[in-house]
């Protein structure tokens, strides 16, 4: 599987952004779509993945400005 930038594939799959299709390769430019990711079924779901993430950040970014040990 060659590598380019950011060890992106041509042979991996993205999720495109603006259509919401999973993509095999770099079809559409850098600025449209996530990834990569090994399989089409782990791109499909780009988005809950990215969501949780954030959910979890957001949490964590809340614990730490309430922690008590601040001060």
């Amino acid at each position: 599987m060659p590598n380019g930038a950011r060890g992106e594939s041509d042979e991996a799959y993205y999720y495109n952004l603006e259509t919401g299709e999973v993509e095999h390769g770099k079809v559409s430019d850098w600025t449209s779509r996530i990834g990569p990711y090994a399989s089409a079924a782990e791109a499909a779901q780009a988005l809950e993945r990215v969501r949780a993430r954030n959910e979890a950040w957001e949490e964590a970014e809340r614990e730490w400005e309430d922690d008590p040990d601040d001060d």
